[in-house]
């Protein structure tokens, strides 16, 4: 480290003294040239960004965990802070400057950089969202259809199963070939090598990579993490690849990023928040989207920011700033959760503003008729605990509503495909499923057939019908054919 820093000193003729330390905040005297957002270097081999510019002297932060000493000399590196990218970086666990995690494993750093904070793409270089990006969770993909390219946002309270939604939503989106990015911000060391476990169990880790910080690293590090992920995933844009890049969680970026605000002695605005909040969020985000390239046509980043509220406070500063950049959210309701419900998705509370544009007819209007559907169902259960006397038709409709939502509970680890999601509702709304034990002899069945390349053609042929009368038609001619599957 020594000698780098004796090179750079060399090669840039200017060097500067710490004169005040305010860890990670250190204020230096020199670098006349050194410009914001360039990465320096102190002799004592620790890394630090410039962050002001300000008469003479230049406040920067500092990247390790350690703080730096008064006294120390640093230089410029004449470089932006930025994060190495490649297709070596897939399989592994990195910061937000490249360096592994665990330095045991075989790694080889990427040639080519790439700019931390880059500028987002602009409108004529965007497509349209017209694809659909399937979840393997009934729920989301046929109530709250997300769309390649689009930032949903992902809330609710701790605990409520939000990283299991996002662990599903990759391993699908693996088994369609889309790299996957996730941005672990300031999480437990044990949290990460979770996520590390789960990826290997399932066989997908090669397609996956993990940009990580722990609650022990530098809040300037910290901060760096979302942009860092943002950044690799533009690398497999710019190849003409789809990429689904995970933040998890903004609330925790957020209060890092305060407390560097705070330490910089910035003029703290609500609940103690720098007044540039909104914009550090905004910036990232924008930087998702549907985009054109003359690989593919197109290639799609999808962004899927988490935020952890208290209580089921939807209206928080944070949370709600970042409900106004994304595309909608879903709501990960406490009081779902605890009833038994898996995904714990709160349905009239969750919004999707542009999914239900990249559906076809035939899932359009199974949307449309359960949607209204469970809107009937809802008020009739509180009605039902009135202890009146309920009519045939009514009782029907009650055990057709309880089949539906028994069909949308489903294990982090199960992926249903998206027609064996349609039959099965059109089964249920037809009156083909007498009670839970055979939906779930049913649903086992079907993804037991599925797995069979005859099955899986007929079903897959099966989306392919025009509307949802024709396609009620299809499964009604081959009911019998259909419930063999579940005995």
């Amino acid at each position: 480290m020594e000698k780098q820093f004796e090179e750079l000193l060399k090669k840039t003729g200017t060097y500067g003294e710490v004169i005040q330390v305010n860890h990670p905040i250190v204020i230096i005297e020199g670098l006349p040239k050194a410009t914001t957002r360039e990465l320096i270097l102190f002799e004592s081999g620790q890394k630090g960004e410039v962050f002001t510019v300000n008469r003479g002297r230049i406040e920067a932060r500092v990247f390790s965990h350690e703080p730096v000493r008064v006294g120390m000399k640093v230089t410029r590196t004449m470089k932006l802070i930025s994060v190495p990218v490649g297709k070596e970086l897939l399989g592994h666990t990195i910061n937000p400057l490249g360096d592994l995690l665990d330095p045991s494993e075989a790694y080889v750093m990427p040639k080519e950089f790439r700019d931390l904070d880059a500028k987002p793409a602009g409108i004529s270089a965007r497509e349209k969202i017209s694809k659909q990006l399937q979840t393997g969770m009934t729920l989301i993909d046929v109530m709250l259809p997300l769309g390649l390219g689009q930032r949903e946002l992902i809330i609710g309270d701790r605990k409520t199963g939000k990283t299991a939604l996002l662990m599903t939503t990759i391993k699908r989106q693996v088994m369609d070939g889309m790299v996957c990015i996730y941005a672990a911000i300031a999480k437990k060391k044990s949290d990460i090598k979770k996520l590390q476990e789960f990826f290997i169990g399932e066989k997908i880790m090669e397609k996956v990579i993990i940009v990580a910080t722990t609650s022990y690293d530098s809040p300037t590090l910290i901060f760096q993490t979302p942009y860092a992920a943002m950044s690799i995933a533009e690398y497999f844009r710019d190849l003409g690849q789809n990429t689904l890049v995970v933040f998890d969680d903004l609330s925790s970026h957020a209060k890092f990023y305060r407390e560097l605000s705070l330490l910089a002695r910035r003029f703290p605005g609500r609940e103690s928040y720098p007044g540039d909040i909104f914009y550090i969020h905004s910036k990232l985000l924008e930087r998702g989207g549907n985009f054109k390239n003359p690989k593919s046509g197109e290639a799609a980043i999808t962004c899927l920011p988490v935020m952890e509220i208290i209580e089921g406070d939807l209206a928080g500063y944070v949370s709600t700033n970042v409900m106004g950049i994304t595309d909608g959210h879903i709501y990960l309701d406490s009081n779902i959760y605890y009833q038994g419900m898996r995904p714990a998705v709160n349905i009239p509370l969750s919004v999707t503003r542009v999914g239900r544009q990249t559906l076809g007819k035939l899932p359009r209007e199974i949307n449309k008729t359960l949607t209204t559907f469970l809107t009937s169902y809802n008020r009739l259960l509180n009605l039902s605990h009135f202890g009146q006397e309920l009519t045939a038709d009514v009782k029907k409709d009650l055990q057709i509503g309880d089949l539906i939502m028994r069909f949308f509970k489903q294990g982090y680890q199960e992926i249903v495909p998206a027609p064996i999601q349609l039959m099965i509702i059109s089964m249920i709304m037809q009156g083909m499923v007498e009670n839970k034990e055979m939906l779930e002899k049913l649903r086992k069945g079907m993804l037991g057939a599925y797995k069979q390349p005859d099955w899986k053609n007929w079903f897959d042929e099966s989306l392919k019908t025009k509307d949802k009368k024709s396609f009620d038609q299809m499964v009604t001619d081959n009911k019998e054919k259909l419930l063999i599957l579940a005995k």
